[in-house]
């Protein structure tokens, strides 16, 4: 399981189960509602979860994972509305992504990167930047992220 967890980091960033796992958090759902909304029996997911398994071997159903977790992203999500969770659900059940190796949605070492469309999607560069200096003092890094995201050089 060890490696299939070392596996996981290289292919995905981090091991599945973290992954999964703040999804669940984030839509307050279970496993088997998570792996129904993805296109995967509850019995596989909890395998890749557990590392058992290294990797999720359908494509779409690894898009729909990065759909989601883009989605928690919503603000309407991103603030616990009932209604807004309910709708991204059905929004990535009912998707069928088209997906190849030119194409499909993976988070980048860091993550980092694939962050900034989606917080450029939920806020303007002024917004970005203005979010940054609020919490800039408490949590630069996070202060940071936004910056790039708006486009704001460094020192």
């Amino acid at each position: 399981m060890q490696r299939n967890l070392a596996l996981q980091r290289q292919w995905y960033g981090e091991p599945l189960g973290d992954r999964v796992r703040r999804l669940v958090v984030a839509f307050r759902i279970s496993q088997a509602q998570l792996a129904d909304v993805l296109g995967i029996s509850a019995p596989m997911l909890s395998q890749v979860m557990s590392g058992r398994r290294a990797k999720i071997g359908n494509p779409q159903v690894l898009a729909r994972l990065v759909m989601l977790e883009r989605k928690v992203l919503i603000p309407g999500v991103a603030a616990g509305d009932s209604e807004a969770m309910a709708h991204a659900l059905e929004d990535v059940r009912n998707s069928q992504p088209a997906v190849g190796r030119d194409n499909l949605p993976v988070m980048h070492t860091n993550g980092e990167e694939s962050a900034w469309p989606i917080l450029r999607e939920v806020a303007r560069p002024n917004e970005l930047e203005a979010a940054a200096s609020m919490i800039d003092g408490q949590y630069p890094a996070l202060a940071q992220l936004l910056r790039r995201a708006a486009n704001v050089d460094l020192p």
